[in-house]
Order: C-alpha cells, then structure tokens, then sequence
C-alpha cells in the first residue's frame, strides 16, 4: 500500500482482488474437483460487473500476460482473481496535521445490478488481510474495519462493500524538520536582549535573519500539502514562531525608542585614535572624552534629561589634558509632553541641544528594563505555549467512526 497523497487526497494500493459466486450452469461431473480454464472463457461466462465508487485510476496487471485467474468447482462455484493497481479517493481532514488521523476508504458494487439481483457479501473474517511486514513511509495501518450496506442510487438500491484503512501519521520527520529548526530559530532571536542596546544593526539584522529563515521553513512545509481553507496544527505553530520572531523586533523598536542620546561609540579611524592617544599622554579615557566633543554625534529623543557640562583643556609639559567641570548654572529641563512635540515636529534647535548634552558625557545608556524583562518573559510564554499547543494536539485525536453516507462524500 502507498504512497499516500495529501496534496491530491488519494492512495494507492497493489492488491490480489478475489470475487467468488456460484452457477450452477456451469456445474459438472467427473474425477476433477476443480478446473483452471483460459481468461478467454470469460467472455463466455456470466461474471459481476464490479467496480470501484470511489476508484481514480485502476489497472490489471499485464505482464508477461494479463494476472487474471479462473476457476471452477464441480458444484459450480467460481473463482475469478486478479492482481490490481488500484488508486483511489481519500477526502482527508488535515486541521491535526501531522498529528492527525486519516481514513481511506475503498468501496466497491455493481454499476448496473440493483441489490435484488445482486448482492455483495465478504467471505469470512479474513477477507482483507495484508503481506505480514507491509509498511507505509509516514503512516502506521492502524486497523481496517470492513462493512456491507445499501446505497440508493436514482436507478434503486444497489449492494455496497466497504474497507477503511485507518492510519496514524508518523511525526518524526516533522519534528526533524519543522518543529525543532523553528524552535532554535526562536531560540536564537532571542539572543538579541543580550546585545547592547546601541548595537542596532546586530539586533536589527538578527531578528530579520530569523523571520526570513521561519518564512523559508513555512514555504517548504506546505509544498506537499493542499490549499485548504482552515489552518492545521503545523500553520498554528509556525504562526506562533513567526509572532515571537516579530515580537522580538518590536521590542527592541521599544528598547530603542527609550534609549538615551547619544550612542556613546566614537567612531573614528585607528590612526587619529593614536594621535588623540598621543595628544592627552597616553591616557585612554581623556581621548575618549575629547573625541566626544571633536566629533558630531547622533542621537534620537529620549525622555531623560541629563546637566550640562563642559569641557576644560589645559596645556602641561606638551601633553594635553582634559577635565570635566559640571556648570553651576540651573539645568534646564523640558517637560515630557514638549520633548514628545519636539520629536514629533523634528526640533533641529532641540536635537543639536540634546546632541551636545549626548556629548557631555561617555557611555549614558544601561541595560533596559524592557530588555531584562523580555529575557525572562518571552521563553516562559514560549515554553507554556509549546505545552498547550502539544496538549491540544498530540493528545485529542478522535477515535475512527463510519461515516453516514461515505459514497456521497466521495463524489464531491
């Protein structure tokens, strides 16, 4: 049996289909019990017109000649076997996939006999069985139940046979392939809250990098699956996937809006680095200050304000050294609703004041609050998460049920 097809929602099968009916026409006496007569004696003989309700594409075997057997008893009693390839329709319910459970029916009657004139019944227990170690490449046969019932037609009543062929789906290869790269990806944006906060292209790159990656992912998963109108379990999680991933860079939109001016990196070439180095006599963090007053620096609103200061170089045996002196005037500080105005209406008088007050003063910004929060938040919903979406799906698959009318569900 198989392959199983959810793009096209069918399956295949190799099977030895035996039909057995008796003519008493054709009984006969003599030492033989039994006789194995030519196919052409087919066309000769009465034999049930049976074929497939819900049948694609199905073909005898032909080579070397056509795999077709028939036999008949003393009594009359027929036995016409074939070997078939037989595809089929298989409406499948994906909103548990992979997790899911799929039943694939096969049902077969007359096309032209009515139940009075003819009537399909199987043989005994043991009418479908299977090779021993038959296996499928992503399912488990769990079972495959059996039934005769009636099924009107405009033309009467007609004698139906029924097989299911039950199956569970095997996850393995979805948590190889989807679900364990998706939960390392998440995994990996969240290394952004590690990164300083003035690191933008980093953080910004980082978390571009994961949502492209997890696109990637969602576009191969869904190759082999149809476009149905309802999202499965493995979208569902994908979704949540995609949503921390974004999370993430909205929270660092967050982390940096709140930043304070200044991004305190001086960004100057190695060579004028060792001159300022060699201008303050070897001290590194006198060059640093002066760098910060000799080079333009950029800067975004904050609502923290911070004093004023100002810078005082003296001359001393060649070297040059640099001191901060804290102003004695009263610091100016504007109230949060005009910072957020100056920022709205882009204020070039405010930011060049907040930009010289950025220069006053090294590094200025800590760790964020948002960022120690989310590097405790974001993996303990994501784990909660990750134990409800498994709860909901892995344990809650329904038990097989016959359906009403399988041969109307068939036809749509």
């Amino acid at each position: 049996m198989g392959p199983v097809s959810e793009l096209d929602m069918d399956y295949s099968m190799d099977c030895y289909f035996r039909q057995y009916w008796r003519d008493t026409r054709l009984s006969f006496l003599g030492p033989i019990r039994s006789l194995s007569l030519s196919i052409k004696m087919l066309e000769r003989i009465w034999r049930p017109d049976t074929y497939f309700y819900n049948g694609k594409h199905s073909y005898v075997h032909t080579i070397t000649v056509p795999n077709k057997l028939l036999r008949i008893s003393q009594h009359g009693d027929i036995l016409y076997s074939m070997r078939l390839t037989i595809k089929a329709k298989c409406p499948m319910e994906l909103r548990n996939f992979p997790m899911d459970r799929q039943s694939c029916p096969l049902v077969l009657g007359s096309y032209a006999y009515s139940n009075q004139q003819l009537v399909y019944q199987w043989q005994n227990s043991q009418s479908v069985n299977f090779v021993p170690g038959m296996t499928l490449s992503q399912f488990d046969l769990i079972s495959f139940p059996y039934r005769n019932f009636t099924f009107t037609r405009r033309e009467g009543d007609f004698s139906v046979l029924q097989v299911s062929f039950n199956l569970q789906r095997h996850t393995g290869y979805f948590l190889i392939q989807v679900y364990v790269p998706c939960i390392l990806i998440v995994v990996l944006s969240w290394v952004s809250f590690w990164i300083h906060r003035e690191a933008t292209s980093d953080r910004v790159g980082l978390g571009i990098t994961t949502v492209l990656t997890l696109s990637t992912i969602s576009l191969d998963s869904r190759t082999d699956l149809p476009k149905v109108r309802y999202a499965t379990a493995l979208d569902w999680f994908l979704l949540m996937s995609f949503f921390y991933c974004i999370a993430t860079l909205l929270e660092f939109a967050g982390v940096h809006y709140f930043t304070k001016v200044g991004s305190g990196e001086i960004v100057i070439d190695d060579s004028e680095w060792e001159e300022l180095i060699e201008e303050v006599g070897g001290d590194a963090f006198a060059a640093r200050q002066l760098a910060s007053f000799s080079l333009p620096v950029q800067g975004n609103c904050s609502g923290d304000e911070m004093p004023a200061t100002t810078p005082a170089a003296t001359g001393h045996g060649g070297a040059v050294r640099l001191t901060m002196e804290r102003t004695t005037q009263t610091e100016h500080r504007v109230p949060k609703w005009r910072q957020l105005l100056y920022c709205l209406a882009g204020d070039d008088q405010y930011r060049r004041q907040r930009q010289r007050e950025a220069g006053s003063r090294g590094h200025i910004n800590s760790v964020s609050h948002i960022d120690r929060a989310a590097r405790v938040f974001f993996p303990a919903s994501f784990v909660l998460l990750n134990l409800f979406y498994w709860m909901v799906y892995a344990f809650s698959n329904d038990d097989f049920a016959w359906s009403d009318n399988p041969i109307k569900t068939l036809s749509h």
